[in-house]
C-alpha cells in the first residue's frame, strides 16, 4: 500500500539542534508510533476513549492506586485547573518568585484562574518550611487573600532538585497549617532520572496532593495532565477542565502519549539522556575560562554567566535563552535528541568566541 499522498513541505533543517529549550525538540519517534497506533476508526470523545481508559491504570503505577489522571492541553493549563482545584474563589498561591505560574505564564493563574501568587524570593528555586512562613499568615484576614496551596517546581526553573525528605518537611508544613500541595512537574522525568527513585518517592509518598505531569518537554508532541493524587483535596475537576479551555475532543491522541512514555520507561530514557547532555555541557563550559556556572547541574539545564558580547556572538551559531540578559546571565537545556556531537561543537564554538 503507498503511503498517503500530502502536499506538505519541510521548511526547516532537521539536522539543526540548539540550546534554547527542550520544547523546541521535536517527537520522540516511539510517540509517533503511539499517535498512529491510536490513529484510525472511531473512539468515544472528551476522554471516554479506550487510550484515556487505559492512562489511569499507567499513571496509578507511577503514583498510586488513589491517582487519577486529567489529560490537558498544555503545561500552563494543567497548572491553572491544578490550582484552582485546591482553592476557593479567595485563595492564595505561596511559590518560589522565580516559579513559573509567577514568571512565565503570562498572568494566566491570576487572570485566568483568579488565583492570587504570594511569592517569595529564593537563593536557587527552592522554598523550604522557613521561606514559606514568610508569606503563609493571615488566615483570617479578610483583608489578605488566604492562603491555601504552596505550589513547588520539580526540577525547578533554575535547574535545581528538590529531595524527597524536602518536599516531605514542605508537604508537612503546609498540611499542618491546612494548606494543600501542587508540584509542577513540567520536568519531573529529569528530576526523577537525576534522583535515580519512582517518581512516587516525591510526590504521593512523601504528600504531595495535585500535580502537573509534564509531556510535552520529554519527548510528546503536545499534552500534560493534572494528577490529582488526594481526592480528598479536589472537588468537580472535570467541570473544572471544561471551564479552563482545556478538555480535548480528541483526547485519545493525548492520552496515548502519554501512555507510550510512561507505560514503560521512555520517559525515563528521555530524561536520563537530557540529564547526561546537560552534564557534558556543563563539563565542557567549564574549562573556558570566564564562563560561571550559577547553579548545580542537576536535570537538563545549565545555568551561566559570561561576557554579554560573547552570549551574542554565539547567538549567531546556536539558539539559546538570555536568563537574565542585565546581568549576563544565560540559559542552555538540552532535550531527549541533544547529541554528544551537538554539545561538543557548541563547547568548541564557545572557546572560539571565548577567545576572542
Amino acid at each position: 500500500m503507498n503511503p498517503p499522498r500530502t502536499d506538505a513541505r519541510r521548511h526547516h533543517d532537521p539536522e539543526v539542534r540548539g540550546f534554547a529549550s527542550d520544547n523546541y525538540a521535536g517527537v520522540h519517534p516511539e510517540v509517533v508510533a503511539a499517535l498512529a497506533l491510536a490513529n484510525g476508526g472511531h473512539q468515544v470523545a472528551y476522554g471516554e476513549d479506550d487510550y484515556t481508559e487505559n492512562l489511569q491504570s499507567v499513571v496509578r503505577g507511577h503514583f498510586g492506586p488513589t491517582a487519577e489522571a486529567f489529560p490537558v492541553f498544555n503545561g500552563t493549563g494543567a497548572n491553572v485547573v491544578a490550582l484552582q482545584a485546591v482553592t476557593d474563589r479567595w485563595g492564595a498561591v505561596i511559590c518560589a518568585e522565580s516559579a513559573h505560574i509567577n514568571v512565565d505564564e503570562g498572568g494566566a493563574p491570576e487572570r485566568m484562574g483568579g488565583l492570587k501568587l504570594l511569592t517569595v524570593p529564593t537563593p536557587d528555586g527552592k522554598l523550604t518550611p522557613e521561606l514559606i512562613d514568610r508569606q503563609a499568615y493571615g488566615w483570617e484576614d479578610e483583608h489578605r487573600a488566604m492562603p491555601q496551596v504552596v505550589s513547588i517546581t520539580q526540577s525547578t526553573e533554575l535547574g535545581t532538585l528538590y529531595t524527597p525528605d524536602e518536599i516531605r518537611a514542605i508537604c508537612e508544613h503546609a498540611h499542618a497549617h491546612g494548606m494543600k500541595v501542587h508540584l509542577d512537574g513540567s520536568r519531573i522525568a529529569n528530576a526523577a532520572a537525576s534522583l535515580n527513585v519512582p517518581m512516587r518517592t516525591f510526590t504521593n509518598a512523601v504528600g504531595v496532593d495535585i500535580l502537573s505531569l509534564g509531556g510535552t518537554k520529554n519527548g510528546a508532541m503536545f499534552g500534560e495532565a493534572v494528577v490529582v493524587i488526594n481526592q480528598d483535596a479536589v472537588s468537580h475537576m472535570k467541570h473544572l477542565r471544561k471551564l479552563s479551555m482545556q478538555l480535548a475532543s480528541k483526547m485519545r491522541f493525548v492520552s496515548v502519549q502519554l501512555e507510550a512514555l510512561l507505560a514503560k520507561d521512555l520517559w525515563l530514557r528521555n530524561a536520563r539522556h537530557a540529564n547526561e547532555m546537560a552534564q557534558r555541557l556543563a563539563e565542557g563550559v567549564r574549562a573556558a575560562h570566564g564562563v560561571e556556572i550559577l547553579y548545580p547541574v542537576q536535570a537538563n539545564g545549565v545555568f551561566a554567566k559570561l561576557p554579554h558580547e560573547v552570549s551574542e556572538r554565539l547567538q549567531k551559531r546556536f539558539r539559546f535563552y538570555f536568563w537574565d540578559e542585565s546581568a549576563g546571565v544565560v540559559r542552555w537545556m538540552c532535550s531527549f535528541d541533544t547529541t554528544e556531537e551537538d554539545v561538543d561543537a557548541f563547547v568548541a564554538a564557545l572557546k572560539e568566541e571565548m577567545a576572542r
